[in-house]
């Protein structure tokens, strides 16, 4: 289901090695190495490519942090890490642009009274 909402294809798939291979145009391929399910181990997210190997990094540091992690949420890292390549935009900056959009902006309150202090 991934694959249908995304530019990358699967390419390959080891059951035994518990391995994904992904590729889209232009040229952006990277791999998934999934934990076995008796094991505690983490994803790991590799490309072979040099070129797309800096742009891996933000998915790497997720699958880093602390909890478990699915197989969908990691695509969806690798997925966002990748828009630059795939000449999409960014969409956390469309994000942020609707959620600056809907806050407020507070107005500083005039006419403070001070307590305390009578003008005679």
């Amino acid at each position: 289901r991934w694959c249908a909402r995304t530019p990358f294809q699967l390419i390959a798939a080891e059951e035994t090695d518990f391995f994904l291979d992904f590729y889209a145009e232009p040229g952006v391929s990277f791999y998934v190495l999934c934990p076995e399910a008796a094991c505690g181990d983490n994803f790991h997210v590799w490309s072979e490519s040099e070129d797309c190997l800096p742009f891996l990094q933000l998915a790497q540091d997720y699958i880093s942090s602390c909890g478990k992690k699915t197989l969908h949420e990691i695509l969806e890292k690798v997925f966002k890490s990748f828009r630059p390549l795939l000449g999409l935009p960014d969409v956390d900056d469309d994000a942020f642009e609707e959620y600056n959009a809907d806050v407020e902006e507070e107005e500083p309150e005039a006419d403070h009274q001070q307590m305390g202090v009578s003008q005679q």
